[in-house]
């Protein structure tokens, strides 16, 4: 038992030490927006890293606004790191690790979001949601985590709800649950469960069962964020 404390210290992911010596690279290099980075694989290499690591970093880094991936074509500057102002969310996240408090804040806004999808929704909210897990599931396919489709798909269930207050705060929050997302997305196998999780999402809500919607929503985040806390030594209070 730890003592009064003494709490574990969080193990950062290999993926965002990657990600805080890039930030580390555009700054030195002075680099500006438009500009290209090095390859994938020439990061990979000068920094003694896999590949998957850099990718799993360029993710996190695109998802906070920084870079721009075009697959083909490589990764642009979008923003340099000290034009990111952070939100008091994203301090938090920034704080928190694998940032537990923020899993829980996506429990309780998306749980009720799933419930008035299930109650509201229309064939063009469930069509948007269908589209942004097939855009997801073709990501997957190709080898990539799928996290495009995935913020497609909450935001459409956001707009599904049909609750203004609720849509604008998710909107606000989304580039924090964008962190939380990438966090779960980079670890091995969890895209194709997500993938079947926001499914099972869809399915109830085209039902109309709204129980069965919340409580597949609530699952869907429950195992995510304890997946992540696992990998990271987090501990999480239930």
């Amino acid at each position: 038992m730890s003592q009064p404390g003494l709490t574990p210290i969080p193990r950062s992911p290999l993926y965002e030490q990657v990600a805080e010596r890039l930030r580390g690279y555009i700054e030195t290099q002075g680099l500006k927006p438009g500009d290209r980075l090095i390859s994938e694989r020439d990061l990979a290499e000068q920094l003694g890293v896999s590949r998957t690591s850099v990718r799993q970093a360029l993710t996190a880094l695109r998802v906070q606004g920084l870079v721009e991936i075009k697959h083909g074509d490589g990764v642009f500057l979008l923003e340099q790191p000290g034009a990111i102002v952070p939100t008091l969310a994203s301090e938090i996240v920034d704080s928190e690790g694998d940032h537990p408090m923020i899993w829980e804040v996506r429990e309780a806004i998306e749980v009720q979001a799933a419930r008035l999808a299930a109650r509201r929704s229309s064939a063009a909210d469930r069509a948007a949601m269908g589209a942004a897990l097939e855009q997801m599931e073709r990501s997957i396919a190709a080898g990539d985590d799928g996290i495009d489709g995935d913020r497609a798909f909450h935001a459409a269930l956001a707009v599904a709800a049909h609750n203004p207050l609720l849509q604008q705060l998710t909107e606000q929050l989304l580039g924090v649950f964008d962190r939380t997302s990438a966090a779960s997305l980079t670890l091995a196998g969890r895209p194709d469960v997500s993938l079947a999780g926001h499914r099972e999402i869809l399915a109830a809500i085209a039902r109309g069962d709204e129980a069965a919607a919340a409580e597949a929503m609530r699952q869907h985040v429950m195992t995510s964020g304890q997946r992540v806390a696992e990998r990271s030594g987090v501990v999480q209070r239930r």
